[in-house]
């Protein structure tokens, strides 16, 4: 049986991410197609509070699925991490009329859908974070495209290492997990990974650059996921140790804007129709997850509760072919 629903509203929630915007076009349009009428809730959770809405159609989404960032913007919001923030949500909904609500976002977002769903709202969660840390689906919406922007740096910087003997320590985003170093590095053909999920030892790092140079290499290109050390410092002691002409990039917050890549912008109008479709089933308290090739549906709870680990199989492909 299809829910009988009349609107439903959408927000965007946490860190901006590449491919948002795809996500929101979809979940608009195949709303509109289905007969439903679509409010766009501003600035995340503290605009659900504040009651900052706007009505959408499917003209006003036009033109932003090559767009990176959210046209609702995103915020965070200390209020909605209580349970009276949490009762004002659910009041404004209940007072615009709001049948179901699509939240985009990472983790934290993704709790405060279930913090809803428990309140009685009918709530449908998108996985959408650069950090791909989110449980029990293969992509988020938007790391796709930030291992891409990282893969450019890589590229370029190896261009310049190359040409001045240089080692160069590329750091990237990743506070707690890996998986944007680990992609990049591996695709990169970096002489080094580090992230916060496996430790390392500093002499046997530049005893290993010495090694490959020792062997003919004049250049390195070592990544660094923020959470496993600062590149500055690390940069420092390489240079120290090795006495090689060392450099440091710090990629920071360009990871997360830019152009959404091909496979973002088709994983996030997948996962924003199929969010829809969930809403209509009369199937909420789930997250769109994807899964050997197609988009499938997750409890909330299960997302929640559950932490997301690297591939230690890719890790260790990357430091066999880093010889």
């Amino acid at each position: 049986m299809r829910r009988r629903l009349k609107r439903i509203g959408v927000l965007t929630s946490g860190g901006d991410a590449p491919g948002m915007n795809a996500a929101i076009r979809s979940v608009v349009r195949k709303a509109v197609y289905e007969g439903l009428y679509v409010t766009g809730i501003l600035r995340g959770y503290a605009g659900l509070i504040d009651g900052d809405t706007r009505p959408l159609d499917e003209r006003s989404v036009a033109d932003i699925i090559h767009r990176g960032g959210t046209i609702l913007e995103t915020a965070r919001s200390d209020r909605f991490r209580t349970p009276e923030g949490q009762d004002e949500a659910y009041a404004r909904l209940e007072e615009a009329g709001i049948d179901g609500l699509v939240v985009i976002g990472g983790e934290g977002s993704l709790r405060g859908a279930l913090a809803l769903a428990e309140r009685g709202v009918a709530v449908a969660g998108v996985p959408g974070s650069i950090d791909n840390d989110i449980p029990e689906t293969e992509y988020s919406i938007g790391f796709d495209t930030a291992v891409d922007t990282a893969l450019d740096a890589i590229e370029r910087l190896r261009d310049t290492a190359l040409s001045h003997s240089r080692v160069f320590l590329v750091e990237v985003m990743g506070r707690d997990t890996g998986f944007i170093a680990l992609a990049a590095g591996l695709a990169g053909g970096a002489e080094a990974i580090l992230v916060p999920e496996i430790g390392f030892d500093l002499e046997e790092l530049c005893r290993g650059i010495l090694a490959s140079y020792k062997k003919g290499k004049r250049h390195s290109v070592i990544v660094v996921a923020e959470g496993a050390a600062s590149a500055v410092e690390l940069g420092a002691k390489v240079r120290e140790r090795t006495g090689l002409d060392t450099r440091v990039t710090v990629l920071g917050h360009v990871q997360r804007g830019g152009r959404p890549t091909g496979f973002d912008r088709t994983l996030a109008s997948q996962m924003g129709a199929a969010a829809v479709d969930l809403l209509l089933a009369g199937d909420p308290g789930n997250m769109t997850a994807w899964r050997s090739g197609r988009v499938s549906a997750v409890p909330l709870p299960e997302v929640v509760t559950r932490s997301k680990e690297i591939d230690l199989k890719l890790y260790e492909l990357a430091r066999v072919l880093a010889i």
